[in-house]
């Protein structure tokens, strides 16, 4: 085999779940090789270099194999080489560290109650000093 077309080998490479989605990303401008939108049925040779833009990070990958079966996860790295820049990734590293702000995990959606109690604080009535005894 000395050609793969990009879908199948994006499908086969485990970077996209679906061929449809690898193929409709394509279609989208995702996938790209040398700054040129790569069409689904282009093919692949082994040594290429192409990019997939996954917002917000653009992965950077080399063909180093070729094979048009779904490989395990394990076998990847013998047909792929991740060749991503480390500035992108840091971007990644920063948007997942972004994402864990908030709610404690494992805590959960807020409850009803939660959700009154909060809305009876954010309300304009809400009495700051309503359990302390001020007198003037």
């Amino acid at each position: 085999m000395s050609e793969v077309r990009v879908d199948k080998y994006l499908f086969a490479m485990r970077i996209y779940k679906t061929r449809s989605i690898a193929a409709d990303a394509c279609k989208k401008g995702r996938v790209t090789m040398n700054g040129v939108q790569l069409k689904p049925a282009r093919t692949f040779k082994a040594g290429d270099v192409f990019s997939v833009r996954k917002n917000p990070v653009t992965f950077t990958y080399k063909v180093l194999q070729l094979s048009e079966n779904r490989l395990g996860a394990k076998l990847v790295p013998d047909y792929l080489q991740d060749i991503t820049p480390p500035d992108q990734l840091e971007i990644l590293e920063m948007a997942r560290l972004a994402g864990k702000q908030g709610r404690d995990r494992g805590t959960g959606r807020p409850t009803k109650k939660d959700r009154r109690d909060i809305e009876t604080f954010f309300s304009d009535d809400y009495e700051l000093y309503e359990d302390f005894d001020i007198e003037d």
